[in-house]
């Protein structure tokens, strides 16, 4: 996919195709918009400096994704947050034309929701993202965090069982992806 001969357009592209999976992982992993744009930046810059290291056998995606885990890695022990969703990303949501009791329900379950993915260990909590939210693959997801399928297997089952007794409820009900 980047052809060294035309580096500029093939930046270009790499960026166009994979600018906002990337932001979004981001504003999942960090809770904030204005970090993730930042964050989003620094992965495509690290992509920039680091291209000369990447192999065409290996898969694009899936070595962005985890130069974006490192990133938001980084980005996380700097800050050391306390709540990683504190500043309410899912309350921004547009409408969805639900009446407003519903609307309030719904809102106050996302935030729970956040509140209880923020208080995941950092590597269960890119595993929810990754397989719950953004739904990738165990084979992609083990290609970005860069470990073993069965440890992305393992790792999302201990995810989802603490999600679910954080929660107190069935995590069907939370992740319609989790299975």
């Amino acid at each position: 996919m980047i052809d060294l001969n035309d580096i500029e357009s093939s930046i270009v592209e790499v960026y166009n195709d994979y600018y906002l999976d990337v932001f979004r992982f981001l504003v999942c992993f960090t809770g904030n918009q204005n970090d993730a744009e930042d964050l989003t930046q620094e992965v495509f810059i690290r992509l920039l400096k680091n291209l000369n290291h990447f192999k065409s056998e290996y898969n694009l995606k899936t070595w962005i994704f985890s130069i974006a885990k490192h990133v938001a890695v980084d980005h996380y022990r700097k800050k050391k947050f306390f709540s990683v969703f504190k500043d309410g990303f899912f309350t921004r949501l547009e409408s969805n034309g639900k009446k407003p009791d519903e609307e309030v329900e719904f809102n106050e379950m996302e935030q729970f929701i956040h509140e209880a993915i923020s208080k995941l260990k950092p590597n269960f909590r890119a595993v929810i993202i990754l397989r719950g939210i953004n739904e990738f693959s165990v084979k992609e997801t083990a290609d970005i965090l860069q470990c073993s399928e069965s440890k992305v297997k393992v790792d999302y089952h201990r995810a989802l069982k603490d999600l679910k007794r954080k929660m107190n409820i069935g995590i069907e009900e939370v992740l319609p992806n989790a299975k």
